[in-house]
C-alpha cells in the first residue's frame, strides 16, 4: 500500500510538471527604456525613452520618432512593421509610422465627425485597427483610410485591461473575462479571467501575466498553462514567436519557451 501510495505521488508530481511550460535562458542585453513595445524575428527592438521618443535599435543602427505635441505613447503595435501605430491616449490620437519610422497618417478622435472616446488600440488587417470605444463599451474594427467602422462587437460590461491583435484574432482582456474573436469579429473563445493584469502575443502564442507570474495559451489550445519562469521581478514581458522576453532594472532577458 505504501508502494502504491508513493506510486500515485510521483506520477502527480510528474503530471504537475508536465503542466508548466519550461523556459531556458538564451541571452540578455542592458538596455535603459521607459517601456519596451516588440522585439521581431531579427532582434530589432522597439521602445521608448523617457523623452517620449520612439526607438527602432537594429543591428548597426537607431532610428527614432518624436512627436512632443501628443506628449506620452500610451502603446505602440509593431506587428506590421510597415505600419506601426503608436497610441496617444491622453490626446485621442494615433500617428502610424513606415518601416523607416516615417509618418504616413494621423487620426485624430476628436476632430472626426462622429467623435470617439478611444482607451485601446491594436493592429488590424489592411487599413484597419481594432479600437475599443469607452463610451460605448465595444470593440470596434475600424478603417482609418475610409473613415469607417467596418464591424462591431457585443458591448462587455467589465472594464478593460489590454488589447493584442494580429490579422486574423483579437484578444481583449476584462476584469472578468479573456474574449477571443477573429477578424469577422465573431467570439471564438472565452476564458474566465483568474487574476490576469496584462498580456503580450506574437503569432501562435499569447501570455497572460498575473501578479510576477507568466501564463501561455497557444492558439493550438484551449489550456492557459503556467510558464515556469525565473523568480524575477517583471517590469514589462513581450514574446516572439517562442521566444519570451521580460524586463526589468534595465535589464531584458530572452529565454526559449519548451514548448511539448
Amino acid at each position: 500500500m505504501k508502494y502504491l501510495v508513493y506510486f500515485f505521488f510521483l506520477f502527480s508530481l510528474s503530471a504537475f510538471a508536465q503542466d508548466k511550460v519550461q523556459v531556458q535562458i538564451k541571452d540578455s542585453t542592458t538596455i535603459k527604456a521607459k517601456s519596451i513595445f516588440g522585439v521581431d524575428t531579427f532582434g530589432t527592438l522597439y521602445y521608448a525613452t523617457d523623452n517620449n521618443t520612439f526607438n527602432k535599435k537594429m543591428k548597426d543602427t537607431i532610428i527614432t520618432y518624436a512627436n512632443f505635441q501628443l506628449g506620452e505613447i500610451t502603446t505602440a503595435n509593431t506587428f506590421n512593421p510597415l505600419k506601426i501605430n503608436l497610441f496617444y491616449k491622453d490626446f485621442n490620437t494615433i500617428i502610424i509610422l513606415d518601416n523607416r519610422l516615417a509618418e504616413i497618417f494621423k487620426v485624430d478622435f476628436n476632430t472626426l465627425q462622429n467623435y470617439k472616446n478611444v482607451s485601446f488600440v491594436s493592429t488590424g488587417y489592411d487599413n484597419t485597427l481594432w479600437i475599443f470605444n469607452q463610451d460605448l463599451q465595444q470593440l470596434e474594427l475600424y478603417d482609418y483610410k475610409a473613415n469607417n467602422i467596418k464591424l462591431r462587437t457585443v458591448p462587455v460590461q467589465s472594464e478593460v485591461l489590454d488589447l493584442k491583435s494580429d490579422y486574423n484574432n483579437c484578444y481583449m482582456l476584462t476584469e472578468k473575462y479573456l474574449y477571443i474573436y477573429n477578424y469577422f469579429g465573431s467570439l471564438i473563445a472565452k476564458h474566465p479571467n483568474n487574476g490576469y493584469e496584462t498580456m503580450a502575443f506574437s503569432k501562435a502564442h499569447l501570455v497572460l501575466k498575473k501578479e510576477d507570474n507568466l501564463f501561455l495559451l497557444s492558439k493550438d489550445s484551449d489550456k492557459i498553462k503556467p510558464i515556469e519562469q525565473p523568480n524575477l521581478l517583471i517590469s514589462q514581458f513581450l514574446v516572439t514567436n517562442e521566444t519570451l522576453y521580460i524586463y526589468h532594472d534595465e535589464i531584458l532577458r530572452q529565454y526559449q519557451l519548451k514548448l511539448q
